[in-house]
């Protein structure tokens, strides 16, 4: 393999950023990755985003915290020196990996989560759902599970619902019926 910028002088090895081909001349870091020197130079830091296979991303956290946690963390991308994805980790978390008390992401967990894959404590929103308390989505497994298919402890709603008290497709037990009469504030359900 050549340098990507000196076609005929032999790479040393590829950016670990932008994966390119390097030689010694467009080095300008060794540790603890090899980096460009077109890399090396790019901003960084809050506000700055340069998305890539492998980019700098993005992160915000707010200056006020609790305890040891921000208020506020929103970040995306990998963090160029580790080349892991970045958490965001806050009391309100918004990345593609999320924790926090209120968190939103491709994966989130947390007491109240938004997401793809969502782990929560007492609300879990998503497309695969997880919760002790309250889950919705596609896939919904908590103590209340409505989804297209649900599994609850106490409650299941949905397309497919398993659990002591269901509504779905083929079942329509008392218990669920006062459940989302008395909870959800609805008309009284016809079971057929």
């Amino acid at each position: 393999m050549n340098c990507f910028t000196h076609g005929r002088n032999p790479a040393v090895g590829m950016c670990a950023i932008c994966q390119k081909g390097i030689c010694h001349e467009c080095v300008a870091r060794e540790t603890p990755r090899l980096l460009c020197r077109a890399c090396e130079a790019r901003p960084s830091g809050p506000g700055y985003a340069w998305y890539g296979w492998y980019g700098y991303g993005f992160e915000y956290r707010s200056s006020t915290t609790i305890g040891t946690w921000p208020l506020v963390h929103v970040c995306a991308g990998i963090d160029p020196v580790t080349m892991r994805p970045r958490i965001a980790k806050g009391i309100l978390a918004v990345g593609n990996i999320a924790v926090g008390v209120l968190a939103i992401g491709g994966l989130a967990c947390g007491l109240f989560t938004v997401g793809g894959a969502s782990i929560g404590l007492l609300l879990a929103v998503g497309g695969a759902a997880l919760g002790l308390g309250v889950s919705v989505g596609g896939f919904a497994v908590g103590s209340i599970a409505i989804g297209g298919a649900a599994v609850g402890f106490m409650y299941a709603i949905g397309g497919g619902a398993f659990g002591p008290a269901v509504i779905d497709g083929r079942h329509c037990d008392d218990a669920a019926r006062d459940f989302v009469r008395r909870w959800l504030d609805a008309r009284p359900l016809s079971c057929r």
